[in-house]
């Protein structure tokens, strides 16, 4: 049969063995079940070292890498959290003004009441907007 397809005899049982490796077999399509349910239940918040430990303890044993693996074909990627990044400068000697509006943002004539907001906060390329507050 090698011979006929024009490949060695070496490569051609390599091929036939892979592909009876992936058959779908009712443990693995049990692991990858188990795989999204650990997810599901950990809000995506799980990487492949605890969704290892996450498989051994339901009684499938796995590596990390088998871990991994399962999780890429089940679709599963972990989400990171991101740094808390400070915004605000406490210490600074610019004065401090009272909170007059009381978060009573609405106004019952013109031009008593301005909103501001600032988006980006320590960006070079920030974006300040400034509305009335009768208009909110």
């Amino acid at each position: 049969m090698s011979r006929l397809l024009g490949v060695s005899r070496n490569a051609y049982y390599r091929y036939c063995q892979r592909q009876r490796e992936r058959l779908p077999n009712a443990e693995h399509e049990a692991m990858i079940e188990a795989v999204k349910e650990v997810a599901q239940s950990s809000d995506k918040s799980y990487g492949s070292r605890r969704m290892k430990h996450a498989l051994n303890a339901l009684g499938y044993p796995v590596g990390r890498r088998k871990a991994r693996s399962l999780m890429r074909e089940a679709g599963v990627k972990a989400r990171y959290r991101r740094k808390f990044k400070v915004t605000t400068n406490s210490d600074h000697k610019q004065p401090v003004f009272d909170n007059v509006l009381a978060r009573n943002f609405t106004a019952a004539e013109p031009d008593q009441v301005y909103i501001g907001d600032s988006n980006l906060a320590g960006h070079p390329r920030q974006c300040n907007v400034l509305l009335p507050g009768q208009n909110r």
